[in-house]
C-alpha cells in the first residue's frame, strides 16, 4: 500500500487546522475549526478530533503513513504533552495520547508550532538557502523556531526557539507563562487589542475586537491603533536582535494573523532590529514576511514528521 501523504495538524489559540500533506509539500484535503475558547482540556481534544475525523473521510487517507503535529507551545515531545500558555485547558495534556486513540497505529510526532513553521519556510519558503533562520508565528499568543547550521531545531522537547517568552520589557506586564514582560505581552494580537483599549481605542459597531479591527483603525489614522503596532514591531525587533546576538541568523521570517497587518508591524520592526542589532555580526539580518502563509505550521507539521521517521532505526 502507498503511504505517501502525512497527515498535519497546525493547533493555536484560535483554530485547529488540519491537511494531508505531500511528499512535496502541497496541502490537500485542508480542514478547520475554531479552537473552543477557554474550554476544558477534553472538549479541545474533541475539536482536534472532529478534524481528524474529517481529514479521514477522504478517500486519500488510506495512503497516509504518519501525522505530524505542531502545537502553540510549550510541548513536550518526549511525554507527548502540550501546556500551551494560550489555550488555558491544556496544561500537561496528553494531547499525542488522545490523538492516537483517533488515528489508531499511525507514528505520531510532535513539535511545537514555531518550529513547523521555520521548518516549511526553509524547506520552500522565505528561508530557502538560508543556513540560520528565526521564524515567529505572531498571532493568538507568540512562537518561534530556529534553523541553525541548515537544520531546523526542535531540542529535547520541541520547544527550541519559543523567543515569544524571552523578556523584552523588565517591568513589563505579568505573562501567562509566569514570567514580566514576555515579547508575547506586547506582541501578540491579544496584547495589541488590550494596549489599544487601556488607550481609548473602541471598535466601530460592526467590528469585533480584534487586533486585525485595530490595524483597519491604524489605516484610518487612529494613533492610538498605530501606537499599539508600533509598540508590537519594537519588541518583536528587540527579540530578533537578542536572537541575531545568540546564534547569528541571516533572516528572521515573521507569519501569523498579527502579521497580516504588513508594514503596520514590519515597519517599527524593522526599525528597532537596526537600533538593537549594534553589533558587528548581527547586522544585515533580513526580516522577511512568510511566503506559504497560513499553511506554514501545516506544511512544516508534515516535513518534522517525515524527518522523525528518516531517523528511526
Amino acid at each position: 500500500m502507498t503511504t505517501d501523504l502525512v497527515a498535519a495538524l497546525d493547533i493555536g489559540g484560535t483554530k485547529i487546522a488540519g491537511a494531508l500533506v505531500d511528499e512535496r509539500g502541497t496541502v490537500h484535503a485542508r480542514q478547520q475549526v475554531p479552537t473552543p475558547p477557554s474550554a476544558p482540556g477534553e472538549t479541545v481534544l474533541a475539536a482536534v478530533a472532529d478534524v481528524l475525523s474529517r481529514l479521514a473521510e477522504d478517500g486519500r487517507w488510506s495512503r497516509v503513513g504518519a501525522l505530524g503535529i505542531g502545537s502553540a507551545g510549550p510541548v513536550d515531545a518526549v511525554s507527548g504533552t502540550v501546556g500551551p500558555v494560550n489555550i488555558p485547558g491544556w496544561r500537561d495534556f496528553p494531547l499525542v495520547e488522545g490523538v492516537r486513540q483517533v488515528v489508531g497505529g499511525l507514528p505520531v510526532t510532535l513539535v511545537g508550532d514555531g518550529v513547523a513553521m521555520v521548518a516549511a519556510e526553509h524547506a520552500a519558503g522565505a528561508a530557502v538557502g538560508r543556513r540560520n533562520a528565526l521564524g515567529m508565528v505572531v498571532s493568538t499568543g507568540v512562537g518561534g523556531g530556529l534553523v541553525l547550521d541548515g537544520r531546523p531545531l526542535s531540542g529535547p522537547t520541541g520547544n527550541s526557539g519559543h523567543i515569544g517568552h524571552i523578556c523584552v520589557e523588565l517591568s513589563g506586564d505579568e505573562c501567562p507563562c509566569g514570567g514580566r514582560g514576555c515579547v508575547e505581552t506586547i506582541a501578540s494580537g491579544p496584547s495589541i487589542v488590550r494596549r489599544a483599549l487601556a488607550r481609548g481605542w473602541q471598535p466601530g459597531p460592526e467590528e469585533e475586537t480584534t487586533a486585525a479591527a485595530v490595524a483597519r483603525a491604524a489605516g484610518r489614522g487612529d494613533e492610538v491603533a498605530v501606537e499599539a503596532f508600533d509598540r508590537a514591531g519594537r519588541a518583536l525587533g528587540a527579540a530578533v536582535a537578542a536572537a541575531a546576538a545568540l546564534v547569528e541568523i541571516e533572516v528572521a521570517v515573521i507569519g501569523g494573523g498579527v502579521a497580516q497587518a504588513g508594514e503596520l508591524l514590519f515597519a517599527p520592526l524593522r526599525a528597532s532590529l537596526d537600533l538593537y542589532a549594534g553589533l558587528s555580526f548581527t547586522h544585515g539580518v533580513q526580516v522577511l514576511p512568510t511566503r506559504i502563509g497560513s499553511d506554514a505550521g501545516l506544511v512544516g507539521a508534515a516535513a518534522a514528521c517525515r524527518a522523525e521517521l528518516l531517523e528511526l532505526p
